[in-house]
């Protein structure tokens, strides 16, 4: 489960997403790079994959083979291992 960057609508995707895959709320692209999870305005290119092509249009579907739509099982946890460093961390550091 994700939200469309664009409307925030509610996607239950599953499976690979192809550039003619679009959101069914907005019908903006979900092959974007504003839908990657590699999507970052600050970094370089606005990717944090260093080896990516460069996209000039981020909201247009495209062919990056580094992509990977944010929510996907793949990216999901990410925050758990965050937050896990977090309290080990805590853990390390704590005052007796």
């Amino acid at each position: 489960m994700m939200n469309c960057t664009f409307c925030r609508g509610v996607l239950d995707i599953s499976g690979q997403v192809t550039r003619s895959d679009t959101c069914p709320y907005c019908k903006r692209d979900l092959r974007c790079c504003k839908q990657c999870k590699s999507y970052d305005p600050k970094a370089y290119n606005q990717c944090r994959e260093v080896s990516a092509q460069r996209i000039m249009d981020k909201e247009r579907a495209n062919q990056c083979e580094y992509f990977a739509l944010r929510g996907s099982p793949e990216t999901a946890g990410r925050g758990d291992k965050a937050k896990e460093a977090r309290k080990a961390l805590e853990a390390l550091f704590k005052k007796k």
